[in-house]
């Protein structure tokens, strides 16, 4: 049976929209190429809010600011692995970084060019597909089973911002100009860097995405893995918007030596009022042992702690896992209310779902978790969006809730929860998150009946506007999830579904 260890990815980038909306970064893929595109339709010309980075902002809200177009074509397509890896079983275990999309509508995405390492970002015309410009990175990959996600992102000034090798960022100030010269930033010291390059290239590796706050300040986790002419161990990176530096050691503010770094993929996220940056750490993996961790607040100016909490298993009260083949952020709520994905401590105990944490702005374990971690960001979704929600809270949250054949049973779901009332969970019989709206995957895994295709979804694309949500599939197709109506009325095929979307 597969096992969630196997879901979530996308190797063609098809834009349905030529809207602020991000595509997939997800695991795992299928070969099969994307469907003609069909009669040349004249491109309709947007101009709207950004999507900055992951989760479209600081808060990783995903929350889009300018309405979805109908999913009646694919405008133009183009590869982001130009050597993808398969497994033996068929699977392509990597999670590729989430595009960004100036306020222009210039869509810039990274391109895995080699078959172990290799990246470049492509800057293109949202409506036509147009290249506008690339540009090559040096960035070298972090030890890793799943290929971890390379992404770019978006400052408030308009400038994007890319890894490089040795812990530097790669900008450029003008992605929607065809002409610009790229230069680039350390958070260590440039003229450091500039000593012993060779040095830091070989050691230093960025491994999260990058997060932008409000005022252009910038946050990513690094992983150190051998001495180096600055003295760096693994943590916190922050790049300010003057271009100042500083850092933390990541088992510094644990307060636990076990501690090895930021966890892989785990974007940190920042405060309503951006004085604290979340972060989430863990151990190194390890065969046979847990892999948990801690979630962090800190001064978003001094990278000092405000608080910590470890990360536990809500049912059995012992260290969650936080591994690093999952893409799962921390998500801040309007309220500051902090929303955190993680596996449960025997995997299979919760059918390999994992759990929703939340916590208080300072991390004190504030109400129920969700049935649902593992994997996933939580993405918010304004309860007006909702017509039959009659609860208190002003703000849901939207996950997968697929519930893993072999470990349960195959009914593969996405939830709408509601992070301030409770019901109790049909697994483990405690008090989750109260269910808003479910939905089945439409897919059967084959023939008329039985399991379901798997949602691959890391973050989703909430559209205020149209009141709905938009989610892929390993069936190969992005749906439309129309809230008021709690059904899929558009949907887009994007590859043929093989093993995953």
């Amino acid at each position: 049976m597969k096992q969630p260890a196997l879901s979530c990815a996308i190797l063609a980038l098809a834009l349905v929209v030529a809207s602020a909306l991000p595509g997939c970064g997800g695991g795992g893929g299928g070969s099969s190429p994307v469907p003609d595109p069909g009669p040349v339709v004249p491109p309709i010309t947007v101009n709207g809010p950004a999507w900055w980075g992951f989760g479209r902002d600081g808060q990783h809200s995903a929350v889009a600011g300018i309405a979805s177009q109908d999913l009646n074509r694919i405008a133009w397509s183009t590869p982001v692995d130009l050597a993808p890896q398969y497994t033996s079983a068929g699977a392509l275990l990597i999670h590729y970084g989430s595009p960004v999309i100036t306020a222009a509508n210039t869509v810039v995405l990274p391109v895995k060019t080699g078959a172990t390492d290799g990246f470049r970002v492509e800057a293109r015309d949202g409506a036509t597909g147009t290249l506008r410009w690339s540009l090559a990175s040096d960035y070298r990959l972090p030890a890793h089973d799943w290929v971890p996600s390379y992404g770019p992102t978006l400052a408030p000034s308009g400038a994007l911002h890319a890894p490089g090798a040795g812990g530097k960022l790669i900008v450029r100030d003008n992605p929607d100009s065809a002409l610009g010269t790229a230069r680039t930033t350390v958070f260590f010291g440039d003229s450091v860097y500039a000593g012993n390059p060779a040095a830091f290239d070989s050691s230093v590796f960025i491994n999260t995405p990058i997060t932008a706050d409000a005022q252009g300040n910038l946050f990513f986790g690094f992983i150190v893995a051998g001495p180096n002419p600055a003295g760096l161990v693994s943590g916190l990176a922050r790049v300010g918007a003057d271009g100042s530096g500083r850092w933390v050691a990541a088992a510094a503010a644990a307060d636990d030596s076990a501690i090895a770094k930021v966890a892989t993929n785990a974007a940190p996220a920042m405060s309503p009022d951006q004085r604290t940056v979340y972060v989430a750490v863990n151990k190194a993996p390890a065969t046979g042992s847990v892999q948990s961790g801690y979630l962090l607040a800190l001064d978003s100016t001094t990278l000092a702690v405000q608080a910590r909490v470890a990360l536990l298993d809500p049912a059995a009260g012992t260290p969650a896992r936080v591994s690093d083949n999952s893409t799962a952020s921390p998500t801040v709520g309007p309220d500051g209310r902090v929303f955190f994905g993680v596996l449960e401590s025997v995997f299979g105990a919760h059918n390999a779902r994992g759990w929703m944490l939340q916590f208080d702005p300072l991390l004190a374990a504030s109400r129920t978790p969700g049935s649902f971690g593992w994997d996933t960001t939580a993405s918010i979704v304004p309860a007006a969006m909702v017509p039959s929600y009659g609860g208190a809270s002003g703000y849901l949250v939207a996950v997968k809730y697929n519930n893993y054949a072999g470990r349960g049973d195959g009914m593969n779901r996405l939830a709408v929860l509601d992070p301030s009332a409770a019901q109790a969970d049909n697994i483990s019989g405690r008090p989750v998150m109260r269910e808003v709206l479910t939905i089945l995957g439409p897919t059967f895994e084959s023939g008329n009946s039985g399991p379901v295709k798997e949602w691959c979804i890391n973050t989703m694309a909430v559209d205020p506007f149209t009141k709905s949500i938009l989610v892929n599939s390993e069936d190969g197709i992005l749906y439309r999830w129309d809230l008021p109506s709690n059904s899929f009325p558009q949907k887009i095929r994007l590859t043929s579904g093989l093993g995953q979307a």
